[in-house]
């Protein structure tokens, strides 16, 4: 009789101690670890005296940046891998995700310890915030959106628009991508109350203000008047409800020409034969830190076929949400 060999149970361990490595990588990041080997310091030794630690804590970070694959070693000596080059060295790379790790671990992970809560309630945690912690949460948001936004610029194709509506996101950056890629797209950015300092100052940053008009309407309610002929909806969805997405749709319609483009960016749970991961794990990040809803794809699809949208392309941007293209009918 043969014995049916046992599955391993590599798998299991590696989802379960997933907290290490992000401990690891968070004070990696805080203690400038990244930017020092990229800068020379290629050795423990000169990584302690480059991050002001012990050798010991160089060889213990270093050893298990190496081991996911942000650091590259070889014969003792250390080297910084392309992501980290661009994303975790600070002044010097192309987003510093450093505000976003920060957020993570001072913000995002003390909310998952009371995740249990969560489970057994379908509530929340209790945020704590004060004014320090907000400028925490901010800063690691819109790092984090900023990420999402060059990717949007990187795969989506909006060629040939000439105006465009952003409506009621929470960054400018995504129409701004599009706009430096395409010189004759004009954009309005209707945005809810207390955000149009911020746009426009993003607007004018990016010498696009010539191109722009920025308004003021609640996001839930707003009736955007024209005949754009594309629409932003980007980081919209998760904070309304369905009833409020559905009628959102519904007036975003009305103010598109026929065949125009509408793109709505954010995590979707979704159907396919395996649940893209970063989507399913921002399902429980949204509940527990504030809980807003990461929808099932299919629930939004029917929210935009119901308006007079059709879904004709579905985008997973690299470490960013997904996009739901659709076009005006």
């Amino acid at each position: 009789m043969t014995d049916t060999p046992t599955a391993d149970a590599a798998r299991i361990l590696d989802i379960a101690t997933g907290y290490m490595a992000s401990k690891q990588l968070f004070h990696a990041s805080r203690i400038g670890l990244f930017a020092a080997v990229a800068d020379g310091s290629d050795t423990i030794s000169a990584i302690a005296v480059a991050c002001e630690v012990s050798e010991r804590i160089a060889r213990l970070l270093a050893d298990a940046m190496a081991a996911k694959g942000l650091l590259l070693r070889a014969d003792g000596r250390y080297s910084i891998a392309p992501d980290a080059a661009a994303y975790l060295t600070g002044d010097d790379a192309a987003i510093d995700l450093a505000p976003f790790l920060t957020f993570l671990d001072e913000i995002s992970y003390p909310h998952w310890l009371q995740f249990g809560h969560t489970v057994d309630t379908t509530q929340p945690g209790d945020l704590q915030m004060d004014d320090a912690r907000w400028a925490t949460f901010m800063a690691g948001v819109m790092t984090y959106n900023r990420l999402h936004a060059q990717e949007f610029g990187r795969h989506l194709d909006l060629a040939g628009a000439t105006r465009a509506l952003d409506f009621g996101g929470l960054s400018a950056d995504f129409a701004l991508s599009v706009m430096a890629r395409n010189p004759g797209l004009h954009t309005t950015f209707v945005y809810a109350p207390g955000f149009e300092d911020g746009i426009a100052e993003a607007v004018a940053a990016a010498g696009l203000a010539d191109r722009a008009v920025v308004e003021v309407a609640d996001t839930a309610t707003a009736t955007p008047q024209g005949e754009y002929d594309a629409v932003f909806a980007n980081h919209v969805i998760h904070r309304f409800s369905a009833e409020e997405n559905a009628q959102i749709f519904r007036n975003l319609r009305a103010a598109a020409a026929l065949d125009a483009t509408l793109t709505v960016l954010d995590f979707f749970l979704d159907d396919d034969a395996e649940q893209r991961g970063i989507d399913a794990l921002h399902a429980g990040e949204y509940l527990v830190i504030d809980g807003t809803v990461v929808y099932p794809e299919s629930e939004v699809r029917g929210w935009l076929t119901d308006a007079g949208w059709a879904v004709r392309d579905k985008v997973a941007l690299p470490g960013s949400p997904r996009v739901l293209v659709a076009t005006a009918v």
